[in-house]
């Protein structure tokens, strides 16, 4: 892989990541928590909570991705899209038949950071 493709990979990663916390808060009020609805008995406030905590947690892996990247954050990355997957599995399963395919998009963000979790870092090889 060259450097070009691995800062092309790294990226993108990032902007998802930071994306998915910005439009987290954004639409607090909105989608966010429309995708909490599945959550019978829950307080509205605990419903913000946790879509607060989300979002912050993207931002940090988002800014960590991009200011210190390496397998570390890569491995850490796949380990809370995995555990976010099985929470938004558990609350509403039909997620993954939704068109636009909002956790099915998680299969090859996964192999992209199981790939950058592989591959030494640009400044590494040389």
């Amino acid at each position: 892989m060259t450097s070009r493709d691995h800062h092309l990979l790294r990226y993108s990663l990032v902007f998802v990541w930071l994306a998915t916390a910005l439009v987290s808060v954004w639409e607090l009020q909105g989608q966010s928590l429309q995708l909490l609805a599945g959550l019978d008995g829950s307080t509205p406030w605990l419903k913000r909570a946790l879509i607060l905590s989300g979002a912050l947690v993207d931002l940090v892996l988002g800014l960590w991705l991009w200011l210190r990247p390496g397998r570390t954050v890569y491995r850490l990355a796949l380990a809370v899209m995995l555990l976010m997957t099985g929470v938004a599995t558990a609350i509403d399963p039909s997620l993954w038949l939704h068109p636009l395919g909002p956790l099915t998009k998680n299969l090859p963000i996964a192999a992209l950071l199981l790939v950058l979790a592989r591959t030494p870092h640009p400044e590494q090889l040389r």
